[in-house]
C-alpha cells in the first residue's frame, strides 16, 4: 500500500463518505475508513477488501480518539497522506429554542470541532506528501443563516472560513485547501421522522455518488470552493447581484407561509 495514493475519510460508513471510498477505491488508492459505526465499517471494509483499505472506529469529537486513528493509518502507509477529506457530520433540524442543547453542541463537537481535531492530528503526514489536499465537506446552508438549522449552518460557514484561512497558511507546506458546498444530499441525515420545510420546498436532488465524484474533481482541480447543485449556482448568484433579497429568499424557501 506504500506505492498507493492515500486518502483518510471521517464518516465512512455510509452516505457520502461510503460513496467517495467506495470510488478513490475503484480508482486503486488506499483508502482510510473512520467512523463511529463500526456495523458500517465492517461491511464497507468487505466490499472494498482488506487490501485495499483500513478501518477503524473514530469519534471526531475525541482528540485522542482521533489522534489513535490517524496515527495507525499513517503507520500504514509510511506516514503518507495524500488526501484528507474531512466529512464527518450531523444534523438536527429544528427552531433552536426546539431543539435539545446538548444535540446543538453535539453539531458544533462533531462537524466543527471535529474538522479542527482531525485537520490538527493530520497535518504532520499531509506537510511530509508532496501536493497533499484537505477536502472539507461544507454546505449550502454556509451562505446566508438557515432557520430550522441555525447551528449547522454556522457551522458550515465556519468550515469555509477555515477553507479560506488554511489554503492560505498551508501554502508553505505545499498542501492544498478546498471545499464542497452542496444543498440537500440523499443520505441517512435526512431519515427524519418530521416533515421539515426546507426539503418539501427545495427537494433532495443529489447522490452520494454524485457528491464522490465531485470529491475527486476536488483532490484534482485548484477551485477553492466547489458548488454543487442548480440552486446552489442560482441562489450564489443571485445573493451576488441583489444581497438584499438573500434575506426574503432565504426566509421564502425555509419558513412556512404564516
Amino acid at each position: 500500500m506504500k506505492d498507493k495514493k492515500t486518502i483518510l475519510i471521517t464518516g465512512a460508513a455510509s452516505g457520502i463518505g461510503r460513496e467517495t471510498a467506495l470510488l478513490f477505491a475503484r480508482k486503486g488508492w488506499f483508502v482510510g475508513l473512520l467512523d463511529i459505526s463500526e456495523e458500517g465499517l465492517k461491511s464497507l471494509r468487505a466490499e472494498i477488501g482488506d487490501c485495499n483499505c483500513h478501518a477503524q472506529y473514530m469519534d471526531v469529537a475525541d482528540p485522542v480518539s482521533v489522534q489513535e486513528a490517524v496515527d495507525a493509518f499513517a503507520q500504514l502507509t509510511g506516514g503518507s497522506m495524500h488526501v484528507l477529506f474531512n466529512n464527518a457530520g450531523v444534523i438536527s433540524f429544528g427552531r433552536f429554542d426546539n431543539v435539545d442543547i446538548a444535540k446543538q453542541l453535539r453539531t458544533v463537537d462533531v462537524n466543527l470541532k471535529g474538522v479542527l481535531n482531525c485537520t490538527y492530528m493530520a497535518l504532520r503526514y499531509l506537510k511530509a506528501t508532496p501536493g497533499a489536499r484537505i477536502i472539507n465537506m461544507a454546505s449550502t446552508s454556509a451562505m446566508y443563516g438557515v432557520p430550522d438549522l441555525s447551528v449547522y449552518s454556522a457551522t458550515k460557514h465556519a468550515m469555509c472560513a477555515l477553507t479560506e484561512a488554511w489554503d492560505i497558511e498551508f501554502e508553505q507546506y505545499d498542501v492544498t485547501v478546498s471545499d464542497i458546498l452542496a444543498p440537500y444530499v440523499r443520505t441517512p441525515l435526512l431519515d427524519v421522522p418530521d416533515t421539515v420545510y426546507s426539503i418539501e420546498k427545495m427537494g433532495v436532488k443529489i447522490e452520494p455518488e454524485t457528491v464522490a465524484k465531485t470529491v475527486w474533481k476536488a483532490v484534482h482541480g485548484k477551485r477553492l470552493h466547489r458548488k454543487m447543485g442548480i440552486s446552489t449556482y442560482l441562489l450564489n448568484a443571485l445573493f451576488w447581484a441583489a444581497p438584499f433579497l438573500r434575506r426574503p429568499v432565504v426566509k421564502s424557501l425555509t419558513m412556512p407561509p404564516d
